[in-house]
């Protein structure tokens, strides 16, 4: 399966290295390349650039918006929810019509709080879908960790993972997805359509709060189900 990345940040790395990993063909999305490349400091949260990164990745491409966009059959958008929507335009509605996307933002503004933005009647997700009604969105891994992501042995025990959007074959997809990832197929909550992103969105805060006090980001949630 070819897979496109948008976001060179901590879970878009994450994710292009475990669909790396499963065998997948994978481009990361980035604004500029050149610019993405030429960094040779970590990021704000330590992150090896990109290129030391890519090093160790060499089949793992590097592309703008649209060129990864139009490589991918799935579409990630692994960017920080504030600029999703920019991101999503510059891929262009061309190369994402008809395709899978896998939404891990969070429209979280840092500057206020932190607070949502939209948060309690509408959701990013929401937007998402309905700036690009082609696009098959499919909200899921956004209440968690990057590295829990991809290896949810990191937390023991059960914990739980939602996935909502409006096209049941989509999420099927996404689901099964997730059962490479590791995700045991009872521990998959489907929430519905793509108006329950708005209540996993709102995860975002609380799970911020939980990781001042825990101190570590190997955490989750757990729905346990009589």
């Amino acid at each position: 399966m070819r897979y496109a990345v948008l976001g060179t940040g901590s879970a878009g790395l994450t994710l292009a290295a475990k669909l790396d990993d499963l065998g997948h063909s994978v481009v990361v999305g980035t604004r500029k390349p050149s610019a993405t490349l030429a960094r040779t400091e970590p990021d704000v949260i330590g992150n090896p650039p990109f290129a030391e990164w890519q090093a160790a990745r060499r089949q793992v491409g590097l592309a703008a918006f649209a060129e990864a966009a139009a490589f991918g059959e799935v579409v990630v958008n692994a960017t920080a929810g504030p600029v999703s929507m920019a991101v999503l335009e510059a891929a262009g509605t061309e190369n994402l019509a008809g395709k899978i996307l896998l939404d891990l933002s969070v429209p979280i503004d840092r500057s206020r709080g932190p607070k949502l933005d939209p948060g309690n009647t509408d959701s990013l997700g929401e937007q998402i879908q309905r700036a690009f009604p082609d696009l098959r969105v499919v909200k899921a891994l956004n209440t968690m960790n990057c590295r829990v992501m991809v290896d949810p042995a990191r937390v023991p025990g059960p914990h739980s993972v939602f996935v909502c959007g409006d096209d049941t074959d989509a999420k099927n997809k996404v689901t099964e997805l997730l059962w490479t990832f590791g995700w045991p197929a009872g521990s998959v909550i489907d929430l519905g359509g793509i108006t329950s992103a708005r209540y996993t969105e709102m995860l975002a805060p609380i799970w911020l709060r939980l990781l001042s006090e825990i101190g570590h980001p190997d955490f989750n949630f757990h729905i346990q189900i009589a």
